[in-house]
């Protein structure tokens, strides 16, 4: 919940500048749901795609407050986060409503980002395993082999969110494994080995190189540092360089 329009726009225009000679990687703006529209006509002559925050699952309805998947393609997004450790937390969110959510975006061709990951009190009970494997099997209930090939995942340590922590790379690349075996285990090696797993968890310009070089973290999914368009930049560059 930061930025006004004018201000993502401002913004959006400072990283779309400071990217404009990124060819290899694939970056993605999740302003707050007031300034997709704006900042969908910022970014539409590159090659930056733009995201939102979170989704209703109904089509519409007396859900105030709420945005349905439609509304968030008719501004110009075509990806959605679902299930971050904040809405889980703080909104409620369940295994049952994130499939729902799930379900719904794929409907509408939008591309979900499944976000997944473990307290600190969880990492040190020794049950991230058992954990992650519960949240992917609530959030992908039901969902194709074909359908689950269009997600994104995003593992999110939420005792490294917002914390200045960070999960070491040997850490963070564990939990990507165990996320990439569960996969070929309940679907298929070739969705394991294809699935894109971001990391997401006090990412920084100066630990994104080192997480990046890790086998099994494709991508990062960037909090605070991203409201920093000189940050961020650099962890776009930090991600190139390794593409």
């Amino acid at each position: 919940m930061y930025t006004t329009g004018t201000e993502a726009v401002a913004l959006a225009r400072q990283i779309k500048m400071k990217a404009a000679a990124t060819h290899r990687t694939d970056i993605l703006l999740c302003p707050p749901s007031t300034a997709l529209a704006q900042v969908a006509e910022i970014i539409s002559d590159s090659k930056i795609q733009l995201g939102s925050q979170n989704v209703h699952w109904e089509e519409q309805g007396a859900f105030t407050g709420e945005i349905a998947p439609g509304m968030v393609a008719a501004a110009g997004a075509g990806w959605v986060i679902v299930g971050h450790s904040e809405r889980r937390t703080l909104f409620g969110d369940t295994g049952q409503t994130i499939n729902l959510k799930l379900k719904a975006l794929l409907r509408h061709n939008l591309h979900p980002i499944l976000c997944v990951g473990e307290t600190l009190q969880q990492r040190e009970a020794d049950e991230v395993e058992s954990l992650l494997a519960t949240q992917l099997q609530e959030a992908l209930l039901g969902l194709t082999v074909e359908e689950v090939t269009l997600l994104t995942i995003a593992y999110e340590p939420i005792w490294a969110i917002g914390t200045g922590q960070v999960a070491t790379p040997q850490q963070a690349d564990v939990a990507h494994q165990i996320i990439r075996n569960w996969l070929k285990q309940n679907y298929s090696e070739q969705v394991a080995t294809g699935m894109r797993i971001l990391y997401g968890g006090s990412v920084k310009p100066d630990n994104a190189a080192e997480l990046f070089s890790c086998a099994n973290i494709n991508g990062a999914l960037v909090g605070g540092a991203a409201l920093k368009a000189e940050d961020f930049a650099a962890i776009i560059n930090a991600a190139e360089s390794l593409a």
